[in-house]
């Protein structure tokens, strides 16, 4: 499957089975965050079979049921902490999903995480994580000509990597970011929004891992 079959696929599930994740598939994704934690400089945690954080009143209100593994997003408090555990966060949900596993990213809709949090770290964010009970359904996107700038003539790559961005889960569905294209240059910013920051490095991901070129 390639990567933008895999993000195609890929749809927030809130409710899980509460099967367990098989040791192999844990250990891909907890060597894949220890190679992401080490590239970035963020502390990603993998929690299983830890099911207090979902069993809260936010969490029920949230709608969650049967969560009982999630990714912690944990990094150095700073203006590039969101952005970052976007970018990283969404490189682990891509990865889930092409193994058979499903997640949802949680922003405050939940309990207490049981990750540990050095001075000076805050939790950006936690993904849920495991089998769902479905696999969620498609969001609404904004039209491509209101994500981006670009020339008329653009390349098809931007094409793809703009397809891609539009499939990029973001909080409360409101695709705050803008991509610009300049003489084969790609930039990206963030609108303002609740957790605009972290939506952009979501996209930005989803561009770069549709099109192998660089954001900046």
């Amino acid at each position: 499957m390639d990567m933008m079959e895999i993000m195609k696929a890929r749809h927030s599930v809130r409710q899980y089975s509460g099967k367990k994740i098989e040791p192999e598939k844990r250990e891909l994704l907890t060597a894949l965050a220890k190679e992401c934690s080490r590239e970035s400089g963020l502390n990603i945690q993998l929690l299983f079979d830890e099911p207090k954080c979902f069993d809260s009143m936010m969490a029920h209100y949230g709608k969650f049921k049967g969560v009982e593994n999630y990714i912690a997003l944990v990094g150095k408090k700073g203006p590039d902490l969101d952005e970052k555990a976007g970018y990283y966060g969404e490189k682990l949900v891509l990865k889930a999903q092409e193994i058979g596993l499903n997640t949802c990213w949680v922003a405050m809709t939940h309990g207490k995480s049981a990750a540990k949090i050095a001075k000076g770290e805050k939790l950006a964010c936690i993904i849920a994580l495991g089998y769902g009970v479905t696999q969620g359904s498609a969001h609404k996107s904004k039209p491509v000509q209101s994500l981006c700038n670009s020339p008329k003539d653009a390349p098809e790559w931007f094409a793809r990597g703009m397809e891609a961005a539009m499939l990029a889960p973001t909080a409360m569905n409101q695709q705050k970011f803008s991509f610009t294209l300049e003489k084969d240059q790609v930039t990206a910013k963030a609108g303002i929004g609740f957790y605009a920051k972290m939506d952009l490095g979501i996209a930005k991901y989803h561009f770069e891992a549709a099109t192998g070129r660089r954001v900046t």
